[in-house]
């Protein structure tokens, strides 16, 4: 006998009888994989405009919570996401081996098309939340630029999933027109019912969320194993980089260290003694970044636009910060005119009645409204209007 006589051919799809694999159960899993996806990528949108602002669409200063809320969200709706792929990906797993339709060669492009955009979905799906699953744990094991290679293949995945819902809405509304229960697999069949493999999938998205959770409703930070942040830190707030890391220790505690205003050649130095002469203002803000981890605190300093005021800086005006930061990223930032305009946006000296600590920004720091904490520039020496 022939070696290939003996060897079993390729799997049809009709070897995958499993009754738990049917496309009612598919159906309702895609939809909430749909929605959580579509949550995604709006947050996701909207945390890119902080990032890459654009000059049509100015974001707002308040609320003060939106971008921990949006933030929060994205990852938690990526986080619940997993096991929705996962168990819709076990359902469709026979159509691979379907077969293709011979005829004319119209229908053939098209069937073929059709399993491209789906491979390209399931790639970019597969991508966006193991690459946001190991940013969210400050983990990057890779060599390209997150955020940019996040952002270009969070279109294709969205894309892709739209061309997808048009192609099979037919299937999608038949499918979910009618009973999960029935026709009931065989009497031979043991497992468990489709109700059941649902119900177990929904509680496991709500396991991973509420194991994650905690990074930003700080009750669930005692059940959220997963959490990368446990709300401690210097004066009750986590950090992401340290003093020692930005290397700012020596500069920043040098006690001839100066805070220059400067617009134009109107340039006005101030010492942290000078600061804190100021009127001082205190604010509760949140935190937050874009790994999903946030965290309020009151936050007590000198409100921007008074400092703006020393050197004639016109209101509306986007304001640089640089920091003692030489290396690395965000060692500046650009506040756009109506952030530094608000009210409580401050120049904080101290945080949660304390002096600000090192790794918070000691002397001098950035908070705003509705900011990314990235942008919260620490160890601040300079601020420049750009008037």
């Amino acid at each position: 006998m022939k070696l290939a006589e003996r060897l079993p051919g390729p799997p049809t799809e009709e070897d995958f009888d499993s009754p738990l694999r049917d496309e009612r159960l598919t159906a309702r899993i895609g939809v909430l994989l749909g929605i959580c996806f579509g949550l995604a990528f709006v947050t996701g949108l909207i945390s890119h405009l902080h990032y890459s602002p654009e000059p049509w669409l100015p974001l707002p200063s308040r609320p003060v919570w939106g971008y921990r809320v949006t933030q929060g969200l994205h990852v938690l709706s990526g986080t619940a996401a997993i096991p929705l792929l996962l168990v819709k990906l076990w359902s469709v797993y026979p159509k691979l081996f379907a077969e293709i339709p011979k005829g004319r060669i119209g229908t053939l492009v098209l069937n073929l098309v059709e399993r491209a955009s789906i491979g390209v979905l399931v790639a970019a799906a597969i991508f966006e939340l193991a690459s946001g699953l190991a940013n969210s744990s400050q983990w990057y094991p890779w060599g390209f630029h997150f955020r940019a290679t996040h952002y270009a293949i969070a279109w294709l995945a969205i894309g892709s999933l739209i061309l997808h819902i048009a192609v099979k809405l037919p299937v999608i509304r038949r499918a979910l027109g009618e009973p999960l229960t029935g026709p009931e697999p065989g009497p031979s069949y043991a497992g468990p019912s489709r109700r059941a493999l649902l119900r177990t999938t929904w509680i496991a998205s709500g396991v991973a969320v509420a194991a994650a959770a905690g990074n930003t409703v700080p009750f669930l930070r005692k059940v959220s194993v997963f959490a990368v942040r446990n709300g401690r830190g210097p004066e009750g707030i986590p950090i992401n980089k340290s003093a020692k890391a930005a290397d700012v220790v020596a500069t920043a505690l040098d006690s001839s260290f100066t805070l220059t205003l400067r617009r134009g050649a109107r340039e006005v130095s101030l010492t942290r003694a000078d600061l804190k002469a100021m009127t001082q203002r205190g604010h509760t803000l949140p935190i937050a970044c874009v790994e999903g981890w946030s965290a309020s605190g009151t936050w007590t300093g000198v409100r921007l636009r008074e400092l703006l005021d020393l050197v004639d800086g016109p209101a509306g005006s986007d304001v640089e910060f640089r920091s003692l930061q030489q290396h690395g990223a965000f060692g500046h930032s650009l506040l756009p005119g109506n952030f530094a305009d608000d009210p409580l946006t401050l120049l904080a000296l101290r945080l949660n009645g304390e002096e600000l600590s090192i790794d918070h920004g000691y002397p001098c720091r950035l908070i705003a409204p509705d900011r990314p904490g990235v942008f919260q520039t620490k160890w601040v020496h300079e601020i420049e209007v750009q008037a």
